[in-house]
C-alpha cells in the first residue's frame, strides 16, 4: 500500500505541473499520469478497482462543495438554465449520439459494431451525452470562468445531469427486456424517499447544533473529522436509499450553504477533495486499455471524433440560441463534450442486464476516457488561439443613449458606480451611466438598472450621454488611464462640467489633481479609516477616542496630500515630505494623549 501511495503522489507531482506549465491544466496531467503507472503502462498499480473505490470519494467531495456554494435562493434562480438548458443539452445529444451509434450498428461499423440494436444505441447515447463534473468544474475554475456566462450555464447542466443519472440508471433494465413488474416496487420507493427525508431532517435540525458543540470544544481535528463524517454519512445515507452517493453529499452541501461554519467546513474538505480528485482521474487513466486501443485505433478515433463534434455543436446551437455571445457559446461547447465518470456506471449497469454487449461497452469506455484526454487539451488550444481572435473581432457597437438629458453622468457602473447610482436614485436625482465592460451592461440590466453600453474616454459618446447640460460628472471607472483620458476628454470639451473622480492610489490621486477636477476619494481610504475605528473599539478604546483619533489621522493625511502634490515629481523632496509628516502625525497623537 506504502508502494502504491509512493507511486500516485510521485506521478503526480511531475506530470501535473508539467501540463500545467504547458497550459493543458492538471486534469489531464492526472488522466496522463494514470496511463504512465497504470497497468497498460509502467504496472506500478496493478489493483485499479481499490484506487477507483477510495478515489470516487473526491467526486462526493466536490458536489458537497458545490453545494456550499449554492444556496437554495440561488438554486431557485438558475431553475430555468438547470431545467431548461440541461434537459435540451441532454435530450438532443443523447438523440443524436444514440441515432449515430444505431447508425453504425446497421451500416457502417463493420463487424464490430454489429448487433448494437436499439436498446443498445439508445444506451450508448444517454451515457455519452453525459458531461464530467469532475473535469469540467475545475478547469473552469483554475481559468477564473464560473462566473462567466458559460461557467454558470454549464454548471446548471452538470447540476441537470446529476440528477438525471439516477432515472437513467433505473431505465436501464426496461431497455433490456426485463417485464415491468406487476406491482410498483413501493420499498425501493419508500427506501430512497426515507433516506432523503433523513439527510434533509438531519441537515436542518442537527447537524449546526453538532458543529455548535464541536466548535464549541475549539478542538481542530475533532471539527475536521465532523466534516467528513457529514460527507461520507451524507453520501452513506443515498446509496442505502439507491440513489446516487454524489447527489446525498450534495444535498448536505446545501444544507449547511447557509450556516455560519460553511467557510470552516469548506477549507477542511477542499484539501481531501483536491487529492482525491486526482487520484480519481489517475484511476480513469489506469482503466484505459491500451490494447484494444492499439487493436481498434480507427473505431477509438472516430467514435471519439463523433462525440465531441456532436456534443460542441449541440452546445454552441444551445449557447447561441440562449443568447450566450460567440465567446462564451465556444466556451460552453468545448467544456462539455466529453462523457462522464458517470457513463463508466451506467455502461456497467446495460452490460448486466444484456442491454450491451461486453466488446462493445468495453469500447465505449475506452472512448470514455479517450474524450476525457482530449477535451483540456481542446479548451487550452481554444483559450490560446479562437478566444484571443472571437474577442477582438466581436465590436459590440455602443448603445444609442435615447435618455433625457440628466444632471449627472456616472463614468462606470460597477461596485463603486452602483452605489453612487442608487443613493442619488433615492434623492429623486436622475443621472446617466455609461459603463466600457458589455458584460457588466449585461448583468446589471438584468436586474432592472438603466446602463448604457459606450467608452466615456471619447468625446462623442459623453457628447451623446449629454455633457453638455450635465452639471456633474462622476468618473470611477476601474482603469486608471481610462480615469484620466476621460478627465482629460470632458476638461477640454465641457470646461464647464463639474468632474469628481476616483483614485485607485496616492499617484493616480496626484495626477486627477494635475488637471484640477473638482474631487476625488482614494480607493479603500474610507474604508481603512473604518476599519481602524473598528479595531480600536475592539481593543477597549472608547467609541469617541477611536473616532477621534482616527478624524485626526484623516485630517492629517489629507493636508499630507495636498503638501506631497507640489512635490511628488521629485522623489528626494517627496521622501523627506513624507518622513516629515510621519513625524509630524506622531506629534500630533502625542500631544493629544497629553491634552486627555
Amino acid at each position: 500500500m506504502l508502494f502504491t501511495l509512493v507511486a500516485l503522489l510521485a506521478a503526480t507531482a511531475i506530470a501535473v505541473p508539467l501540463t500545467r506549465r504547458a497550459g493543458f491544466g492538471s486534469v489531464l496531467g492526472y488522466l496522463l499520469a494514470g496511463i504512465a503507472i497504470g497497468p497498460a503502462g509502467l504496472r506500478l498499480v496493478t489493483n485499479v478497482d481499490a484506487i477507483t473505490s477510495i478515489a470516487s470519494l473526491g467526486v462526493v467531495m466536490l458536489l458537497f462543495l458545490i453545494g456550499l456554494e449554492l444556496r437554495p435562493q440561488r438554486l431557485w434562480v438558475m431553475r430555468r438554465a438547470v431545467f431548461g438548458l440541461g434537459t435540451a443539452q441532454l435530450v438532443i445529444s443523447a438523440v443524436v449520439l444514440a441515432g449515430l451509434a444505431h447508425v453504425a450498428g446497421r451500416f457502417g461499423g463493420g463487424h464490430f459494431w454489429a448487433g448494437v440494436n436499439w436498446a443498445g444505441a439508445i444506451v450508448l447515447g444517454a451515457g455519452l451525452a453525459m458531461s464530467s463534473t469532475a473535469i469540467v468544474l475545475p478547469m473552469l475554475a483554475e481559468r477564473g470562468l464560473m462566473s462567466t456566462r458559460a461557467g454558470r450555464d454549464g454548471f446548471a447542466v452538470l447540476l441537470f445531469q446529476d440528477a438525471a443519472f439516477i432515472p437513467l440508471v433505473a431505465l436501464v433494465p426496461l431497455l433490456a427486456g426485463t417485464p415491468v413488474p406487476d406491482q410498483v416496487p413501493w420499498w425501493d420507493v419508500a427506501r430512497a424517499v426515507a433516506a432523503i427525508a433523513v439527510i434533509l431532517v438531519g441537515g436542518r435540525f442537527l447537524l449546526r447544533p453538532l458543529f455548535r458543540a464541536i466548535g464549541g470544544a475549539k478542538t481542530r481535528e475533532v471539527f475536521t473529522a465532523v466534516s467528513l463524517l457529514v460527507v461520507v454519512g451524507a453520501a452513506a445515507l443515498a446509496t442505502l436509499g439507491g440513489l446516487s452517493p454524489s447527489l446525498g453529499a450534495f444535498m448536505a452541501g446545501v444544507l449547511l450553504s447557509e450556516s455560519e461554519y460553511r467557510h470552516e467546513l469548506e477549507a477542511d474538505i477542499e484539501p481531501f477533495e483536491g487529492l482525491l480528485l486526482g487520484f480519481f482521474f489517475i484511476s480513469v487513466g489506469m482503466s484505459v486499455d491500451l490494447s484494444l486501443a492499439l487493436a481498434r485505433p480507427g473505431v477509438l478515433i472516430g467514435g471519439t471524433a463523433a462525440l465531441l463534434a456532436v456534443k460542441a455543436v449541440v452546445g454552441f446551437a444551445l449557447g447561441r440560441s440562449g443568447r450566450q455571445d460567440n465567446v462564451n457559446a465556444l466556451r460552453f461547447a468545448l467544456a462539455l463534450p466529453q462523457a462522464s465518470e458517470f457513463s463508466f456506471v451506467l455502461f456497467g449497469a446495460a452490460v448486466a442486464v444484456g442491454a450491451l454487449a461486453l466488446n462493445v461497452a468495453a469500447m465505449a469506455t475506452l472512448i470514455v476516457a479517450a474524450s476525457m484526454l482530449a477535451t483540456p487539451i481542446l479548451f487550452a488550444a481554444s483559450e490560446r488561439w479562437l478566444i484571443p481572435r472571437l474577442t477582438r473581432g466581436e465590436t459590440r457597437e455602443y448603445d444609442t443613449i435615447d435618455a433625457a438629458p440628466a444632471p449627472v453622468i456616472i463614468c462606470g457602473f460597477g461596485r463603486v458606480g452602483q452605489i453612487v447610482g442608487r443613493i442619488l436614485r433615492m434623492h429623486g436625482i436622475g443621472f446617466t451611466a455609461l459603463e466600457r465592460d458589455p458584460g457588466q451592461v449585461d448583468v446589471v440590466r438584468r436586474f432592472g438598472s438603466k446602463v448604457y453600453y459606450g467608452d466615456p474616454t471619447r468625446e462623442e459618446v459623453l457628447r451623446a450621454a449629454g455633457a453638455e447640460t450635465a452639471k456633474l460628472l462622476v468618473v470611477v471607472l476601474d482603469d486608471m488611464e481610462a480615469v484620466l483620458r476621460t478627465v482629460d476628454v470632458a476638461k477640454r470639451a465641457f470646461p464647464g462640467l463639474r468632474i469628481v473622480a476616483r483614485a485607485r492610489n496616492r499617484r493616480h490621486a496626484f495626477l486627477l489633481m494635475d488637471r484640477g477636477i473638482d474631487g476625488l476619494v482614494r480607493d479603500t481610504f474610507y474604508s481603512s479609516l473604518e476599519l481602524a475605528r473598528m479595531a480600536l473599539v475592539g481593543l477597549g478604546i472608547e467609541d469617541a477616542a477611536a473616532a477621534h483619533a482616527v478624524a485626526l489621522f484623516r485630517d492629517h493625511d489629507e493636508k499630507t496630500l495636498v503638501a506631497s502634490h507640489a512635490v511628488y515629481r521629485d522623489e528626494t523632496r517627496l521622501i523627506q515630505t513624507t518622513r516629515d509628516a510621519a513625524e509630524e502625525l506622531e506629534g500630533l497623537f502625542e500631544a493629544d494623549r497629553a491634552g486627555s
